[in-house]
């Protein structure tokens, strides 16, 4: 017979990690740590405000999304974040609402250019989600465009956590960065968030042939899908291998954390469960930051 007291910290962790991945707080938290990323490849202070415009709007964007394509019976869904989503709906809406409220407050705080980056983030978010297209008397938006989903995705996420942070800094005249230098960072972002989201596309591969979504997997297959998440990884380490003049404790947390970007891409499947994407193939984001913090901390003791 199972021990009760074990039983009861087994079902605490799964709830904990539960609430914690399909809220939305941990991919709201990868944000974060993908500015903070920037910040320290840039060797500056991290904007407080920035970072909390990142959380939050990451947040009620990805609540948003969810809520909005709620399916006909979402307590029969094969997917254990679909459930537990709607299983837990009102939270989910107040959690979007005190997001939006506060995302409102803290956006008080940032430069007039950080504004227009993201109201144009937000148009492009919020367009991707919303059929404002007919044709043939079938509605239709950005995501269902062949292709395009991966693009908008990397899109967003490499200007939100790359590009807003330096608007801002450079609004406030701390640092000056150079247009190559900026279109370098955002690229190699691009190429980095764009290899770690195909897998959720492999994953939802045959649910987005039944709604006619023309995903690169989709497009593709698995199996080139796959070996299109590698190619986008090695670009990285090209990008990044070519443009680094001497190889520093950044440069060693970012090839590490690619390569294993790389393994867990290979590792994953259509059979994983979800919490290999929502906690691994995601977590990726937040391991970047730590093994920089790490190297940095190891050349520090080195040197």
């Amino acid at each position: 017979m199972p021990d009760p007291k074990s039983v009861f910290i087994n079902r605490t962790i799964r709830q904990s990690i539960d609430f914690l991945l399909f809220s939305n707080i941990f991919i709201a938290l990868c944000a974060v740590a993908q500015a903070l990323v920037t910040y320290k490849l840039l060797h500056i202070k991290p904007d407080q405000h920035v970072l909390g415009v990142l959380f939050c709007s990451t947040l009620a964007l990805y609540n948003f999304s969810m809520l909005l394509s709620k399916p006909a019976n979402a307590k029969k869904s094969p997917f254990r974040r679909v459930r537990w989503i709607f299983g837990h709906y009102r939270m989910m809406v107040t959690l979007t609402i005190i997001a939006i409220i506060s995302l409102l407050s803290l956006g008080l705080f940032l430069s007039v250019p950080s504004l227009i980056l993201l109201f144009f983030l937000a148009v492009i978010a919020v367009a991707y989600n919303l059929p404002l297209f007919t044709m043939n008397e079938k509605k239709f938006g950005f995501r269902n465009i062949p292709g395009l989903k991966l693009f908008l995705i990397a899109l967003i996420w490499s200007l939100s956590c790359v590009l807003l942070p330096i608007v801002e800094t450079a609004a406030m005249n701390l640092i000056t960065i150079s247009a190559a230098d900026t279109i370098l960072l955002v690229g190699k972002r691009f190429l980095f968030i764009a290899a770690i989201t195909v897998p959720f596309d492999i994953r939802d591969l045959f649910q987005d042939r039944n709604y006619n979504l023309k995903t690169i997997p989709v497009i593709l297959g698995e199996r080139k899908a796959y070996l299109f998440c590698q190619l986008l990884l090695l670009a990285y380490i090209t990008l990044l291998f070519l443009f680094t003049k001497v190889p520093d404790a950044n440069f060693w947390g970012l090839t590490v954390t690619i390569l294993l970007s790389g393994f867990l891409i290979f590792k994953s499947s259509i059979k994983k469960n979800e919490y290999y994407y929502f906690l691994y193939i995601d977590g990726i984001m937040i391991l970047q930051f730590i093994m920089i913090l790490l190297f940095n901390w190891l050349f520090a003791l080195i040197v």
